[in-house]
């Protein structure tokens, strides 16, 4: 589901002053909405054709430093621009944002003679999922992919956690509310704002529910093509946070806020599809109803399952989430409808079967997630992989069975060795992104954390 508003609608509502702000975003390597707010007759004059933003947005960390190490820009190279170019069809109303509309931008090289010939920037992360779609749309196929999203939510504001240094905060309920109706009415003035604004944003909003610990949300949207749907999710992401902190709330989709709360989670359910709209994972005779496809695409993702772990997991705190009993995967296996395993069967016997990978947390980006998924699936696609036999029973206590990453050090030292990745995605692609992860790393191996010190400050 694209975005609701046309170009002609929009210059209605802007002569009718329905509308006076339209955002334009890129997103950036986090997945953030990173962009402008113009004034709407500007934007319809002019930027609706372009506009720029500084290409360090492409090459910075979480708290926007200026990164060394990377070859696609730096201090020496001057900090140019890149070219932001709307995509019209993810025009939409934002109705949690006063007279607002947003458009998505893809993420252009800058000519300063010749615009016509700006190409899309490799490592930006909408251009990645583009190359993947690309590829299965040249053998005639389509992913079809659905998100979903954990938070937990907090009784106080964005601003308040900050002054408390994040510590002392209260979730939003005070016991687990795991599809608990009475509690989450508690909180339905913020998640029905949310489910309402959204779906007003042309976002296909299925329903939310608490989730697995205190003050824990799960919202879901609609699957649809790949890149649609990670669109929805990143505008999802952000939306949530504006709403919440309008209703005077604070929320984490960190994957690990707490050592005491269950993690929380990006689970992707993923299938392959003709461009006619065809089930191509869905044999009834195959066992379970997965076809040779489907088999050889989760012998991809399988055998991949290492070199795939940083677009799943890409901060330092998303290994702290994959623990023992918390519904968390450790094993990278696949399994029948068992939420022990990393990969799960689901929809078995229908044309809705698919498989739902369970590693990602609620931080990843979603173009960097899928495309990885999409280029390991195709690998066992192309190579025929044979799909090992599923397990059964408790992962977690299946020592001998391959496990996902344990930090993000070894997640990058794979990312970084996988030619499957670096022939999808490209060398650069990939070293750009080694670099992000050992910064990330370089960064915490830097600081002393509050539990060295609480620790050893006197018993050391």
């Amino acid at each position: 589901m694209p975005g609701n508003l046309t170009l002609e609608a929009l210059k209605t509502a802007v002569a009718n002053g329905e509308i006076d702000t339209v955002i334009a975003a890129q997103v950036d390597m986090q997945g953030r909405l990173m962009g402008k707010r113009f004034q709407a007759e500007f934007f319809l004059e002019s930027a609706v054709h372009e506009t720029h933003s500084c290409n360090y947005l492409l090459a910075t960390d979480m708290e926007m430093e200026t990164v060394e190490g990377y070859k696609a820009t730096s201090w020496a190279a001057g900090y140019g621009d890149y070219t932001m170019k709307p995509d019209l069809s993810t025009l939409r109303l934002i109705p949690w944002l006063e007279g607002t509309a947003m458009v998505l931008c893809d993420v252009e090289s800058h000519s300063t003679h010749d615009h016509s010939t700006n190409a899309p920037v490799p490592h930006s992360p909408r251009a990645i999922l583009q190359k993947q779609i690309s590829v299965l749309e040249n053998l005639g196929l389509k992913a079809m992919t659905a998100t979903e999203l954990e938070f937990y939510m907090f009784k106080q504001t964005f601003e308040e956690a900050q002054v408390s240094g994040y510590r002392g905060i209260d979730t939003i309920s005070a016991y687990n509310e795991d599809y608990h109706i009475f509690q989450t009415t508690k909180e339905e003035d913020v998640m029905r704002a949310m489910r309402k604004g959204l779906y007003g944003a042309g976002i296909p909003i299925e329903g939310s529910k608490g989730e697995a610990d205190s003050g824990q949300e799960e919202l879901n949207v609609r699957y649809s093509d790949a890149l649609d749907c990670a669109d929805n999710h990143v505008i999802t992401k952000n939306g949530c946070k504006e709403i919440a902190w309008a209703k005077g709330r604070a929320l984490t989709f960190l994957a690990k806020w707490s050592d005491k709360h269950a993690g929380s989670s990006s689970h992707v359910h993923q299938s392959l599809w003709t461009l006619d709209d065809k089930p191509l994972f869905f044999d009834p005779d195959g066992q379970y109803g997965m076809s040779d496809i489907m088999r050889h695409y989760l012998a991809g993702l399988l055998a991949h399952a290492g070199e795939i772990t940083y677009f799943l997991a890409p901060y330092i705190n998303s290994y702290k989430r994959f623990a023992k009993g918390t519904f968390a995967p450790t094993k990278a296996i696949w399994s029948l409808d068992n939420r022990t395993a990393g990969y799960r069967l689901c929809g078995a016997g229908s044309k809705a079967i698919r498989i739902e990978c369970r590693v990602g947390g609620s931080d990843l980006n979603p173009y960097l997630a899928i495309s990885a998924m999409l280029a390991a699936g195709m690998d066992g696609i192309n190579r025929k992989l044979e799909l090992e036999d599923e397990f059964t029973g408790d992962a977690y206590a299946a020592e001998k069975a391959r496990g996902i990453p344990q930090s993000l050090r070894e997640a990058a030292i794979a990312l970084d060795g996988s030619s499957m990745l670096r022939e999808a995605m490209g060398d650069d692609v990939i070293d750009h992104y080694v670099r992000a992860a050992n910064w990330e790393q370089e960064e915490f191996d830097r600081i002393v954390t509050d539990w060295e010190v609480a620790r050893g400050f006197e018993r050391a």
